[in-house]
């Protein structure tokens, strides 16, 4: 990994304050309005409050906006022609990739970390192994959704497709059950989406597997309903994107 192609990086994504709003400020303000506003946040939801339950929500969305950017782009940079130039460098393929892992990595830290600490400082409250845990799970996990640009990216070979990329992650979260709780029909169809299992580790360390439904009752689910999602879209993701690739090539 070249660790100054890595800088230029993060410092051409940090000056793009658009992006930014929408991957940290954006989110940040939801649970600013959703969360710790709300009178009911500091009733006790498993392992911690119903403030750090909708924090890790919240810090979800803002990961995968982030890394979802971060591996559209990079489609986009390739089928126009970066790559090319890339190859006239001594930067290697697997340079290329592993850099922009890194840049998706540190990127989704951002809404985490800011939001976090937004938490600690309107009363967020949770044992440390939650709160360890959720971000770690929230990091790792957000890196599914950098597969998910790419495949974007690949497919359509515009900034446009990286946008609405971006755009049908809302849809994803309401479906996914990060923004409102869901029950009945809905929350069966939910755990079928994308980010439903994503966000659902994310909350293990603190809810144990409690799903809170519309109508105030709690289900349990167990965690490897979580794990299966998360395993299936990584994979559905994966397979799109080498078979993108391949036809790519197969085009030039």
């Amino acid at each position: 990994m070249n660790a100054t192609y890595t800088g230029l990086e993060l410092r051409r994504i940090t000056r793009d304050y658009v992006s930014l709003f929408f991957i940290a400020v954006l989110p940040a303000f939801f649970y600013v309005v959703f969360g710790a506003s709300q009178e009911w946040s500091a009733e006790r939801a498993g392992n911690g409050n119903v403030a750090m339950y909708i924090m890790i929500s919240m810090a979800a969305y803002g990961a995968v906006t982030a890394t979802t950017g971060v591996g559209g782009a990079a489609a986009v940079e390739r089928a126009q022609g970066w790559g090319r130039q890339l190859g006239l460098t001594p930067l290697r393929d697997h340079a290329y990739v592993g850099m922009k892992a890194v840049v998706a990595l540190l990127v989704a830290a951002i809404p985490i970390a800011l939001i976090f600490g937004l938490g600690v400082l309107t009363g967020a409250e949770g044992t440390a192994a939650a709160w360890l845990l959720s971000a770690v799970l929230l990091l790792a996990g957000a890196g599914v959704f950098a597969l998910y640009g790419l495949v974007m990216g690949l497919a359509f070979r515009t900034e446009a497709a990286i946008g609405a990329a971006g755009g049908a992650l809302v849809i994803m979260g309401f479906l996914g059950n990060i923004f409102i709780p869901l029950s009945g029909t809905m929350l069966a169809i939910a755990r079928f989406t994308p980010l439903y299992g994503y966000v659902a580790l994310a909350r293990y360390p603190v809810t144990g597997g409690t799903v809170p439904t519309t109508d105030g009752t709690l289900l349990h689910e167990p965690l490897w309903y979580a794990v299966a999602n998360v395993g299936l879209w990584l994979t559905v993701f994966a397979v799109l994107a080498t078979w993108l690739v391949r036809r790519g090539r197969d085009r030039q």
